[in-house]
């Protein structure tokens, strides 16, 4: 797997806005990955220094159909980056 395919996309919502002014960044991350992986990811793209790196992963939802057949979406993985008080993804800030 290469390093910077491990990063998805960026969750750009109100909650991870709210989290930028703490200099924490929310991205969404293929399943396997692991801590490393997404801390060189991010240092490598972005050229930031990472502090700390937290996963949070969500469980496939199952949804019903009204024809009795069973819907399952896939789990997701986001990560949640800390950077060295200074740094900023530019991504985010809209330059």
């Amino acid at each position: 797997m290469h390093v910077l395919s491990v990063l998805k996309r960026p969750i750009i919502t109100e909650k991870s806005t709210l989290l930028q002014e703490r200099n924490k960044y929310v991205f969404e991350v293929l399943p396997r990955a692991n801590k490393p992986q997404i801390r060189e990811a991010v240092e490598r793209a972005f050229e930031v220094s990472v502090i700390k790196v937290n996963i949070v992963t969500t469980p496939g939802e199952r949804r019903r159909l009204r024809t009795g057949r069973w819907l399952v979406r896939r789990p997701t993985k986001k990560a949640v980056v800390t950077l060295k008080p200074g740094d900023a993804i530019q991504l985010f800030e809209g330059a």
